[in-house]
């Protein structure tokens, strides 16, 4: 009664049920179904990626005082703060003795500093070992200073510094010592009239090493109309690290113009990756002699193939326009002057028009000051007031973060008029001399 159960028919261990599989074809379209997915995602977080991140560094130095660098002192006192104090009176005199301002008693000299520049110090129980910077207010030393105060100064020129290192370029991208020492450089003692970007938002978009070996005029003026500038600067620091903790050399490389014109060059090096920020300083003080010297021969004087009229049209290109269209009219007129002959018929009286000169719209420069608790309040007043009618450009020339920014608005009409506008924009405008102080 068992056999049955053992036939072949029957067995359960040779028996077997096929188990359903997924064919290859839809199994390759969901792969690629995930893989277009992330690729995806990526392209549209891509472009905010590049933008996103703390990136910037301000200019925070650029007020128009005058400064001395590079003061020594070694001072003692009674205890760490007499001496600290006593050395900093000391690097006050030696400032002013660099200035050849005249004899002052110690009391007037600091009356007219309006800041200390601590470079590096050391301070002991009874001793002050220091190299300091000192400021002085413009304002109060202009009348001790003669014509000092008083040199003009260069068309505003946009710095675009760049760094080289280890086979890559460098401008805004990330944060670099090179960027740093040129926002800490305080211009206020220079002839250049430097348009420094912080390198926030979009300007490491806007500003790459691939635009200074551009050509293109076109491209320049979306650059430099975005910032307000009539020419470029470009300083650049080859930096070459000997080994890891050891001697760093930087060659460095004056150029500026659209065509990327050679100025001079010069050789730096530090003795470790700690001294590099002391020699970078040095060699921005160095760039400035450069750029003053070219200014002083006649160089920097801004490309006129970069000044387009601010009214939309350049007025060569629109005297060119209508001379093409008053040559067509002609023609037009004596072609249909012969057809009328050729009828018989009188020649019919054609309005030909003239050429006439454009007068080129006066554009104005105006300085407007405006809070600034942070970088969000700088972008909403600069998109506002390059919104009012009127207004041509508006860039910053000054940024404090938490206190008080300043821009430089071009502006077709007047001073009054710019007031009147912005006014009616919103904001609570209060009229100075020769500039604005708005808020909101």
């Amino acid at each position: 009664m068992i056999d049955w159960a053992k036939g072949g028919e029957f067995s359960p261990m040779t028996r077997s049920f096929p188990l359903p599989t997924l064919g290859r074809r839809p199994l390759i379209a969901g792969l690629l179904l995930f893989v277009a997915i992330i690729a995806a995602l990526l392209l549209a977080r891509s472009p905010i990626a590049q933008v996103e991140g703390d990136r910037g560094i301000a200019a925070i130095a650029g007020s128009s005082d005058v400064e001395v660098s590079g003061i020594k002192v070694d001072a003692r006192g009674d205890n760490a703060q007499d001496a600290r104090e006593n050395g900093w009176r000391e690097a006050q005199k030696k400032a002013w003795a660099q200035l050849k301002g005249p004899s002052l008693p110690d009391n007037q000299i600091s009356s007219l500093v309006s800041a200390v520049v601590i470079e590096h110090e050391q301070i002991g129980p009874r001793r002050y070992i220091a190299t300091l910077g000192v400021i002085f207010d413009r304002s109060r030393a202009a009348r001790y200073l003669g014509g000092e105060a008083q040199k003009s100064r260069s068309a505003p020129m946009l710095l675009v510094p760049v760094t080289i290192s280890g086979g890559t370029e460098l401008i805004y991208e990330r944060r670099n010592p090179w960027q740093r020492a040129w926002a800490e450089f305080n211009p206020g003692n220079s002839r250049i009239d430097y348009v420094r970007p912080s390198g926030a938002g979009g300007d490491s978009l806007l500003m790459t090493f691939g635009q200074t070996t551009r050509r293109s005029r076109t491209w320049w003026r979306n650059v430099l109309d975005e910032f307000e500038a009539g020419d470029v600067l470009v300083p650049i620091a080859r930096l070459t690290y000997q080994y890891p903790g050891g001697p760093v050399k930087g060659e460095f490389t004056a150029r500026y113009g659209p065509d990327n014109s050679y100025l001079d060059s010069f050789t730096l090096e530090a003795a470790n990756p700690g001294e590099l920020p002391k020699m970078l300083n040095q060699a921005v003080r160095k760039f400035d002699g450069i750029f003053e010297a070219a200014l002083a021969g006649g160089k920097l004087k801004p490309d006129s193939t970069l000044s387009v009229g601010l009214s939309g049209t350049d007025p060569a290109l629109q005297r060119l326009i209508e001379i093409g269209r008053a040559v067509e009219a002609r023609e037009n007129a004596a072609r249909a002057a012969a057809a009328a002959e050729a009828r018989g018929e009188a020649p019919p009286v054609i309005e030909v028009p003239t050429a006439t000169p454009t007068a080129a719209a006066v554009v104005n420069s105006y300085v407007v000051q405006f809070a600034s608790p942070d970088a969000g309040s700088i972008d909403a007043t600069l998109a506002a007031v390059r919104s009012t009618s009127g207004v041509r450009g508006a860039a910053t020339s000054s940024l404090a973060i938490g206190g008080t920014s300043v821009m430089r608005v071009s502006y077709g009409g007047s001073l009054a008029e710019l007031a009147a506008a912005l006014r009616a924009r919103g904001f609570n405008v209060n009229q100075g001399s020769n500039a604005l102080a708005i808020s909101r």
